[in-house]
This record gives structure tokens, C-alpha cells and sequence, in this order.
């Protein structure tokens, strides 16, 4: 798009947005202003590269998927490193590791990128048609369910163009940090607040609490425990488990990740990575069980399935909005959210038994 040298000559408007950006106290706390200035006059290019290096935290990878040379990448990373003053990457035999200072450069290069896609955009007629939204979600029911009518209820006279990405939350965390998705929403337990609420805040990202609720105990009605108004935790421990088998928690080594609270003792489990498996496996297999948030009622009726309570009180959690510190909420993004609250509301007051 622009390779050119940016001097925002003819876009005073991107010039005092980005101003703004970049000279808030809040978000320039460590970068001094000569530091941004550069920034404004450095090869756009440079910035791509540093991006797809902090991406894949590999010069050799990077190399290949910006059709370049090794060689070549190294020099105009280090010389980005250079004309800034400080050192963007840490180099180690695990591979590319932004700096402190390296990470917040990240942030505000992804912030300059996407201000100049901005303007492309109004020099393009066509884009004033097109409908862009993206989205990383957990593999929630609800929340799909809310994605569903958020889509259902765009101008069909204009272009759509949508992405969601259903994965664990420490997917969405990078999906987000990368610019490959303005927003997600991440699901945690109650109990590891503090792991995630710090991981957000190190890596600049906004948080917004969705919902917090506990989990429910979904089954074919044909299960054995079907008519029981509630379930305890050793009620589950001759039944098979579905669970999702990417979870995993800021900060905890990979030892920690793999416990997970309430676990049966024996391996009874299968482990699925998307939502369709888990249904028909819940639907077809009675003696199965998964541990969820509250399910729309056509996804029940759909497959077969009820939902009852579940007494383990560790149980609790919580779903969040999370988004780049800096950026602007859309008008589709706003369209989303209130979707989500809608499809949220309607699985929260009904009655589980």
C-alpha cells in the first residue's frame, strides 16, 4: 500500500490523529518524542517487518512469509533498531522476544498502520460499501449465538466482510496484540483474575467484563443423571468428560496448565477443538458430559440436550471484551457487543434445574 517515506504531507488529518495517539501520557510513557517522530519518517516497510517478526518470533519465518531474504530482514530490523535508539527484539535460541520498549514501538506501529489503511480506504468509494468486522471468541454458544444475529441483521444493499475465529483465550490475547483482530472476547475462570487481569495490562490491551456465571452440566437427556435437579463433582467421576483441549493460563508454566480444578482423578476425557464435534458427541455418546456456559435453547433442542446445575463452586467464571488501548470502537463493533448482551440476557434468566 504506502512505501513510500511518511511525511503526511496531504493527510494533516492522520497526522493530528496519530499526534494524539502517540503524545498521550498514557500511551508515551517510556517513548520519548524524538523517538515518534522517527517514526513518522521511516519506511513503512520497516514497520510491516517489525510486526511479522514480533508475530511469528522468527527472522527466518518472518523472512519467508514477507517473500525476502533472511539477510536482508536482519539488516532493516537493525536499522529500525538503530534509527530508534533502543532494541525492539531480544535474541535468544527460542527465537525473537519483543523488549519492554519493543512492545509498546509494536503498538503504535500497528496504530500508524492501520491510521494510513484508513486513509487508502477513503480514497476508495467502494469501501464506504462494505460492511468489515472481525472477531476472536471463545467456543461459546452464547456468544456465537449473539455473532449470529449481529450478522443476520446487517444492510444486505451493502458488501460484507466478516471474520470470527472461535479459540482459546490466550489465542485471542495474541490474535488481538497482532492487529490480526480489533476485538475478542477471552473466558477465564474467576479464580486465575489476577493472572489475566495483569497479562492484559502488561501487553496494552482494554478489558471489559461480559458476564460471570457458573458452569452448567450439559447431557443427552438420555443420560443416566438426566433427572437430577442438580450435579455434584463425584456424581460425574464414571462418565466421560468433553473438554476443550487448548486451554491454558498467562504466566503459569506448562506443568500448572495442564491441571485443571474439579478434574476427575481417572482419564475419562475427550478432548475437542471446536463446537459442532462436542454436540454430536454429547448427542450420540448419553454417557458424556461437558462443563459450559448457559446454551441457547434451539442449540439444546437441536441436539437433544439438557442443562443442569453444577454445585462445584470453583466453577465460576467470567467472559471479557478485550481490545488494543488506543483504538476506536465502531459502530459494527457497538452492533456486536449489543448482540452478545442480548443472547447473554436470555440464557442468564432462565431458570437451570
Amino acid at each position: 500500500m504506502y512505501t513510500e517515506i511518511v511525511r503526511f504531507a496531504g493527510y494533516r488529518s492522520v497526522w493530528n490523529e496519530l499526534h494524539h495517539v502517540l503524545s498521550c501520557p498514557c500511551t508515551c510513557r517510556q517513548i520519548a518524542q524524538p523517538v515518534w517522530e522517527a517514526m513518522f519518517f521511516m519506511n513503512t516497510l520497516h514497520l510491516n517487518y517489525a510486526i511479522e517478526v514480533a508475530r511469528t518470533r522468527s527472522i527466518t519465518l518472518a523472512a519467508e512469509n514477507m517473500f525476502m531474504s533472511q539477510p536482508n530482514l536482519s539488516k532493516a530490523i537493525k536499522e529500525l533498531e538503530e534509527n530508534l535508539g533502543f532494541p525492539i527484539f531480544e535474541r535468544s535460541t527460542r527465537g525473537m522476544s519483543p523488549t519492554g520498549k519493543g512492545s509498546e514501538f509494536l503498538i503504535y506501529a500497528r496504530n500508524i498502520l492501520d491510521q494510513l489503511e484508513k486513509v487508502d480506504m477513503l480514497s476508495n468509494p467502494e469501501n464506504d460499501r462494505i460492511q468489515h468486522f472481525n472477531v476472536s471468541i471463545p467456543r461459546s454458544s452464547y456468544i456465537a449465538d449473539g455473532f449470529t444475529k449481529f450478522a443476520a441483521e446487517l444492510d444486505t444493499e451493502k458488501g460484507v466482510d466478516l471474520n470470527i475465529q472461535e479459540t482459546n483465550s490466550m489465542q485471542t490475547i495474541s490474535n488481538v496484540i497482532d492487529g490480526q483482530f480489533n476485538l475478542g472476547v477471552i473466558r477465564y475462570q474467576t479464580m486465575y483474575e489476577n493472572y489475566f487481569q495483569n497479562y492484559l495490562q502488561d501487553k496494552q490491551l482494554c478489558s471489559e467484563p461480559i458476564w460471570e456465571f457458573e458452569y452448567l452440566v450439559v447431557m443427552s437427556r438420555n443420560h443416566p443423571l438426566a433427572d437430577a435437579e442438580e450435579i455434584r463433582q463425584q456424581d460425574l467421576k464414571k462418565y466421560i468428560e468433553i473438554i476443550h483441549g487448548d486451554t491454558a493460563i498467562p504466566y503459569l508454566s506448562n506443568k500448572d496448565n495442564r491441571k485443571t480444578p474439579d478434574s476427575a482423578c481417572d482419564k475419562r476425557k475427550i478432548y475437542v477443538y471446536e463446537r459442532c464435534s462436542q454436540f454430536d458427541l454429547l448427542s450420540c455418546i448419553p454417557g458424556t458430559y461437558m462443563l459450559v456456559s448457559p446454551i441457547p435453547e434451539r442449540l439444546l433442542e437441536k441436539y437433544e440436550l439438557i442443562q443442569r446445575k453444577y454445585t462445584a463452586s470453583s466453577m465460576r467464571c467470567r467472559d471479557v471484551l478485550i481490545y488494543p488501548k488506543g483504538y476506536k470502537i465502531t459502530e459494527l463493533d457497538k452492533k456486536f457487543v449489543d448482540k452478545v448482551y442480548e443472547a447473554k440476557n436470555e440464557a442468564a434468566f432462565r431458570e437451570y434445574t
